[in-house]
C-alpha cells in the first residue's frame, strides 16, 4: 500500500502556503531580512508545535509569516512547496493565502501575489503542475479589512480563481461575512470556506447558503447534523479534508477515530489535503500513508479521494480530464499486476 499511494496522482485543494514555512527557511528569511525571531535553531521551532487548539497554532502561525517581506521571499516560500508536490506526485493544487497576514504588517499585496504568482509560472513550465491561487479574508478580523482586501485583489483577478474564509472559526460565524463574499461573487470570484473544524455543523449549512461557496474545507463536523450529510451527499458538495491537522489540532484524539473514511463510504465527495504541512508534519503522501495505516481501505478506494479532488477543483475541464485518466490509469495498471501475482 505504501508504494501504491507513492506512486498515486494527487491534488491538493487545501494549502495554506504560510504553513508551508518549513523552520530552515524560516530562518533562512529571518537572517536575510534581519528579522528576529523568538527561537535558536530549526529544532527549537519543531519543539514548539505542539497544539492543544486552532488558537495556539494560529499563535506561532503569524509570528512564522513575520519573516517574509520580499516578493523573492514569497517566491521562494512557494517554489520550496511546489519541489514538493513533485516528490509527492501532486499533479495539481489550489493554494490558499492570507494577504491581511501581510498586508496588516505594511507589506503590499502585490508583493506577496506577484511572488506566489512567478513560482506558480515556474511550477506549470518547468515541473508540470497545474495551479490556482485562492485568496482567504482572517475571519477574526472585521467586515471593513476583508472589503478593503477584496477591493486590492481586484487588479489581480486575472492570477485569482476564489476567494475563502481561514482563521479562527469561534464566534466568527460565515453570517459575518457574508456582504463581502456577494461582492466577491458579483467580481467573478468563486468561492470556498473553513466550517465545520472547530465551528459547529451551522456553520457548513451557513457557508453554503449564505456564502455560496463551491466548496467546504473540513467539514468533518458534517456527522452531527444527519440532514447535512445527506445534503452534502445529493449536492456532491466537496470537502477538503486534512486528516494529520485534524489530529494535531486534537479535532480527533487518533487517526483511528478519524471520519473522513466513513464519509468516503457514504458517499460524500472528500478528499484529502496537508492544510499547514511545516506545522501538522507532513504533506500529501504523509496524509495519505497515515489515513491507510488506521484505516483499511482499497486502492480504488484511495484514489477515489483524487478522483474527489479532481471533480472538486476549479481547473479547466481538459485539465480536469488529463489528471482523470492519470489516476484511472495507474489504478488499471496496479489492478492487471495484482491479477498476475
Amino acid at each position: 500500500m505504501d508504494a501504491f499511494i507513492r506512486a498515486l496522482s494527487k491534488i491538493e485543494l487545501h494549502l495554506h502556503i504560510e504553513g508551508s514555512l518549513e523552520p530552515e527557511l524560516m530562518f533562512e528569511l529571518a537572517r536575510r531580512n534581519r528579522v528576529a525571531i523568538p527561537f535558536a535553531s530549526a529544532d527549537e521551532v519543531r519543539a514548539a508545535y505542539e497544539f492543544s487548539n486552532l488558537q495556539t497554532f494560529l499563535d506561532i502561525y503569524y509570528q512564522g509569516a513575520n519573516v517574509l517581506i520580499e516578493e523573492q521571499d514569497f517566491f521562494d516560500l512557494c517554489w520550496a512547496y511546489l519541489l514538493r508536490c513533485r516528490q509527492d506526485n501532486v499533479l495539481h493544487t489550489e493554494i490558499f493565502f492570507d494577504p491581511q497576514t501581510h498586508t496588516d504588517r505594511g507589506i503590499k499585496f502585490d508583493t506577496v501575489i506577484n511572488g506566489l504568482q512567478r513560482a506558480l509560472e515556474r511550477g506549470r513550465s518547468e515541473l508540470g503542475i497545474s495551479s490556482s491561487l485562492i485568496m482567504c479574508f482572517l475571519r477574526h478580523l472585521d467586515e471593513e479589512s476583508a472589503f478593503s482586501t477584496l477591493q486590492q485583489a481586484l487588479p489581480h483577478r486575472d492570477k485569482i480563481v476564489a476567494v475563502g474564509l481561514d482563521s479562527a472559526e469561534a464566534g466568527n460565524p460565515p453570517k459575518k461575512f457574508q456582504r463581502v463574499f456577494e461582492a466577491a461573487l458579483e467580481a467573478g470570484f468563486l468561492s470556498v470556506a473553513h466550517a465545520g473544524e472547530e465551528g459547529p455543523a451551522s456553520y457548513i449549512r451557513d457557508a453554503i447558503s449564505l456564502l455560496k461557496v463551491s466548496r467546504i474545507d473540513h467539514g468533518v463536523r458534517c456527522v452531527e447534523d444527519p440532514d447535512l450529510v445527506q445534503q452534502l451527499i445529493d449536492t456532491r458538495m466537496p470537502l477538503t479534508v486534512c486528516p494529520l491537522s485534524n489530529i494535531k489540532l486534537r479535532v480527533f484524539d487518533d487517526m483511528g477515530q478519524h471520519n473522513l473514511v466513513d464519509l468516503l463510504r457514504r458517499g460524500l465527495c472528500v478528499t484529502v489535503n496537508s492544510d499547514d504541512p511545516a506545522y501538522f508534519g507532513g504533506y500529501m503522501t504523509d496524509n495519505f500513508l497515515a489515513l491507510a495505516e488506521a484505516h483499511a481501505m482499497t486502492h480504488s478506494e484511495i484514489a477515489q479521494f483524487s478522483l474527489n479532488a479532481i471533480e472538486a477543483s476549479f481547473t479547466s475541464s481538459e485539465r480536469k480530464h488529463q489528471l482523470v485518466a492519470s489516476v484511472e490509469e495507474y489504478l488499471s495498471q496496479q489492478s492487471k499486476s495484482t491479477c498476475r501475482r
